[in-house]
């Protein structure tokens, strides 16, 4: 089994007002008081308008203030604010991944964080980085990957923010080895409801809290994560078909510790003795002999390339690390320190890494997302039918290997398809869709069969169907993984009767002590929600604590009396 980076300390504080901690009344509130008395003859600036947001499945709207502090005393003002008489509360919200209402706040305020997106210090030679919540896991590939680092654990789309991959407790692929999100958080920064900065540590029942819980105890400003050391920017990755769901669970079972990450798709519209046929997708980070096989095999087709043994790798053309010619290096715009002994002149000393001659040099560490057109703003409803799903799900299936080997493909490729097609989810028309995910443990196996087989017989069209099997579950209260199996599917939201469907696909999770996912969530009912989560009460307790007044609440957090 692969290991995971080794735990190094935090990087330092950066300069400035990130320390900013002082509780109301203390004489730092007084300043602002005392210039906020000076100002009192003028007119008030008004309050944002409403505004309509949305999940990414386009699903439960509601009109909220969206306010987008851009420094931390803007934040905490906007907290104050929040917890103002007659005020509606407020939660925090990120790029707008959520499927669900988690960042939805009706008649209340959502905070954009995304105006905090400053990569304050990169530990490279340890493998740390300390940045605001608002930052992007894209920023982060794009800064860390040149210097032999990557994120530890990345969703289906790299458009989330950190801030929002910790409050959420994101998991991947990779979660049978390495874990969620906040397994590799080593410290965070969160503005809670009475306007101190706290640093929350693992092993805190605030940190248990926080990771997972939805924004709900606070609003996280900056953390410290520790990174997972690559050689490139590829993937080395092994492709089969599995003929059913039992053989698809055998697989899994059977070679999952070979591999770092693992996901299945699975064909839920697939019937008979073919139900729940799947193309399992494996892979690892690739090192560098990988690549070297790759070229060498490639050099008598045009592609030139050299092996400058000894000579530092430089950065390509338009990286955020090339500085320009003759100029001395320093981080890309938005970092404020790099510390390691790698970084040099302009260059990254990787060993002996690889230069190609045509064209800008390029190195194994590049990284490159590429893109297609967006989709368009009008897709009508229905247009992702059964009759165009199933076609679809045939052709997916049968165009994958019966068995592939070590192929190469870029991280971007790998971890992200999806994210190549700006504005995807506009593809459910503007009913928009749901996507239900749930988990069950091992040993119930027999539920996941019967909710497969219930999905296949209701004929739900879905062509985003992953099966995952979860390692060992997170301290986080609410955080979704744990041991067992977990399956996601998107489902067009105007299916007739979907949300019967889904009611009774709940009652069965919760009856197998399984939950559903709250990122995801915009529908279950309350009543299951202790079952699927027995930390509920202590999470409630501490919350009532910490937030006596309700100060930061959203509309799942009112759906689900949390």
């Amino acid at each position: 089994m692969p290991a995971d980076a080794a735990p190094t300390s935090p990087a330092p504080p950066p300069a400035g007002p990130r320390r900013a901690t002082p509780a109301p009344g203390s004489a730092s509130t007084s300043t602002s008081a005392s210039a906020s008395a000076s100002t009192s003859d003028a007119a008030p600036a008004p309050a944002p308008a409403p505004v309509t947001v949305t999940g990414w499945g386009r699903t439960a709207p509601s009109a909220a203030r969206l306010v987008r502090p851009r420094t931390y005393e803007e934040a905490a003002a906007a907290v104050r604010a929040c917890g103002a008489q007659g005020a509606r509360g407020g939660i925090a919200r990120g790029l707008g991944r959520a499927y669900g209402d988690a960042a939805h706040n009706a008649g209340g305020a959502v905070l954009d964080m995304t105006g905090l997106d400053r990569v304050h210090a990169i530990d490279a030679d340890g493998g740390t980085v300390l940045c605001d919540a608002g930052v992007s896991l894209h920023r982060l590939m794009e800064v860390l990957l040149p210097l032999g680092w990557f994120v530890p654990v990345t969703p289906g789309t790299r458009q989330v923010t950190v801030g929002g991959a910790i409050a959420a407790d994101i998991h991947g692929k990779n979660h049978h080895v390495s874990g969620s999100f906040a397994r590799h958080v080593l410290s965070l920064d969160l503005l809670t409801a009475d306007g101190e900065i706290r640093t929350v540590v693992p092993g805190t029942p605030l940190f248990d809290a926080t990771a997972g819980g939805m924004g709900l105890t606070g609003v996280i400003l900056t953390a410290t994560v520790r990174l997972l050391p690559v050689e490139t920017s590829w993937m080395c990755v092994d492709t089969e078909r599995a003929r059913d769901l039992d053989d698809l669970l055998a697989r899994l079972t059977a070679t999952d510790r070979y591999y770092r990450y693992s996901v299945a798709w699975i064909d839920l519209l697939a019937k008979g003795s073919a139900t729940g046929r799947a193309v399992l997708t494996r892979g690892d980070h690739a090192p560098l002999e990988a690549l070297e096989t790759r070229w060498r095999g490639n050099a008598g087709r045009g592609s030139a390339w050299t092996q400058p043994s000894g000579t530092p790798w430089t950065p390509a053309s338009g990286s955020p690390w090339a500085p320009p010619s003759g100029a001395p290096w320093t981080p890309p715009s938005g970092v404020s320190r790099v510390s390691s002994t790698r970084a040099r002149a302009g260059r990254l000393a990787l060993g002996d890494a690889w230069r190609f001659r045509r064209g800008a040099p390029v190195g194994p560490l590049e990284f490159r997302t590429p893109r297609l057109p967006a989709a368009p703003s009008f897709v009508p409803d229905g247009l992702l039918g059964r009759t165009a799903m199933g076609l679809f799900n045939e052709f997916w299936y049968r165009r994958a290997p019966r068995s592939r080997t070590d192929e190469l493909q870029r991280i971007s490729t790998f971890f992200h398809p999806l994210d190549g097609v700006p504005h995807w989810n506009r593809i459910y028309g503007r009913s928009g869709f749901v996507q239900y995910q749930f988990v069950v443990g091992h040993g119930r196996e027999e539920t996941l069969r019967r909710i497969v087989h219930r999905i296949s017989a209701r004929r739900c069209p879905s062509f985003l169907a992953v099966l995952k099997r979860f390692g060992e579950g997170a301290p986080g209260w609410l955080s979704f993984p744990m041991p067992g199996w977990t399956l996601a599917l998107d489902i067009p939201a105007s299916l007739p009767g979907l949300g019967a469907f889904l009611d009774s696909l709940d009652e069965e999770v919760a009856a197998a002590a399984g939950r559903v996912y709250l990122a995801k969530d915009a529908r279950l009912r309350p009543e299951l929600l202790a079952a699927m989560y027995p930390r509920l009460p202590e999470f409630r307790a501490l919350r009532e604590e910490l937030d006596p007044h309700g100060v930061f609440v959203s509309d799942l957090a009112r759906r689900l009396d949390l």
